[in-house]
């Protein structure tokens, strides 16, 4: 899925959508001490009152909330396992039975609790619907615009966890006393979901039962146990993680030292290819072969592909990884690229990076920054200064 099938499914959970139908939701209540079932039930959801079905509306958006590969991962399951889930989620996806789907999302809950402990007790809950997607028409077809459509079937889960109710001290204006609210029910905090997923994810309007859309914890964080035991699927890398990789064999085949020309044009193309791509939907990725290129077009001395694919050996096992090009400059407007020094730390965008240079000048090193406008400082704009000028000199000629 690209961040487009998800930004259309999840705009569909609201109440009053022709387009979306959730036929059932079933709720189970987790015990932390004792990873008992206390309480479950599975109800039509249409019959739950409208503000409860905003809530819960509230709750499946913010499980499909995030950038792909930092919150929400397309993982794809694992082959030939003992008893898999992809089976079970597909049978519940497809039957009509509520008695049966209860059962196999029981034993899907089972495998939870068996895998890791809770520090609250939580709160698991599932849907089943569908929504449709009508199909684009040229300007001139008048018929209805849902008569043609794409209907997807789906499975949702989320995972929340409890918190202690509020303790407020109220005032009685009748009896006029001051009194100690104290409620022990616990409250479901299903603002801020801590896992989830959904079954099957959807690819250019078509269904891929084999591949499953996970929501993990925080981001950057995916539960690997969770990942490869509960959900039997393979084990992900993050776009930190695509980030950390490509450093890594940037710096085995070049060396720790680069000019920041050099990276910024690097990072200006891996940014281009990303640009060139994201209207067509596609996710480019990056082999040995690619970086090599890259960094001959970037650095004025060429890069031997094999060079490039001996670092990726000794960075990443395997040889036919490939890293995401989104997830080594992400948001390339927006993202900053953190300068480290002793006296202070800098912050600049990539794009803006080929301004900032290191210099040596009268046997020191300067950070330095090209600017076109005055720098203000507190309220102070800066006098400009000339190397080797004294201080005084410089003011003088300013005034």
């Amino acid at each position: 899925m690209n961040k487009k099938d998800i930004a259309d499914i999840r705009k569909q959970f609201k109440r009053d959508n022709d387009l979306l139908h959730v036929q059932n939701i079933f709720n189970v209540y987790v015990m932390k001490e004792t990873k008992e079932i206390y309480h479950q039930i599975n109800r039509p959801f249409n019959i739950l009152a409208e503000d409860e079905q905003d809530l819960f509306f509230t709750n499946f958006k913010k499980t499909l909330t995030g950038q792909l590969d930092e919150k929400l991962f397309e993982l794809k399951f694992q082959p030939d396992t003992e008893d898999p889930v992809q089976l079970k989620l597909n049978e519940a996806l497809m039957t009509e039975d509520q008695d049966r789907f209860t059962e196999l999302m029981l034993e899907i809950i089972e495998r939870m609790l068996e895998t890791r402990e809770y520090d609250h007790d939580i709160v698991i809950s599932f849907i089943k619907g569908d929504y449709l997607k009508p199909q684009k028409k040229p300007d001139d077809d008048f018929t209805h615009q849902n008569d043609l459509v794409y209907d997807h079937q789906f499975i949702l889960c989320t995972i929340n966890k409890t918190q202690d109710p509020p303790k407020d001290l109220l005032f009685d204006y009748v009896e006029k006393t001051f009194k100690y609210q104290v409620i022990v029910d616990p409250v479901i905090n299903i603002k801020a979901p801590i896992g989830g997923f959904l079954f099957p994810c959807f690819t250019d309007k078509q269904a891929d039962v084999n591949h499953i859309l996970y929501t993990a914890p925080k981001p950057n964080e995916p539960d690997e146990t969770f990942i490869t035991d509960v959900l039997e699927a393979e084990e992900t890398v993050t776009q930190q993680e695509d980030k950390i990789i490509f450093e890594e064999i940037v710096r085995d085949t070049v060396g720790y030292k680069m000019d920041t020309q050099t990276l910024s044009s690097l990072y200006e193309d891996i940014n281009r290819l990303v640009e060139e791509n994201e209207e067509e939907d596609e996710v480019p990725t990056l082999d040995y072969k690619d970086i090599a290129e890259l960094l001959t077009t970037s650095g004025s001395t060429p890069v031997e592909p094999e060079r490039v694919k001996t670092a990726f050996q000794s960075v990443i096992d395997d040889e036919h990884y490939a890293l995401k090009a989104k997830n080594i400059v992400p948001k390339y407007k927006s993202k900053s690229i953190k300068i480290n020094t002793k006296v202070a730390d800098v912050k600049v965008s990539p794009e803006d990076l080929r301004y900032v240079k290191q210099m040596q000048m009268f046997g020191r090193r300067y950070l330095m920054i090209e600017v076109d406008e005055d720098t203000v400082v507190d309220g102070f704009t800066m006098i400009p200064e000339v190397f080797g000028e004294k201080k005084d000199d410089a003011t003088k000629d300013n005034d």
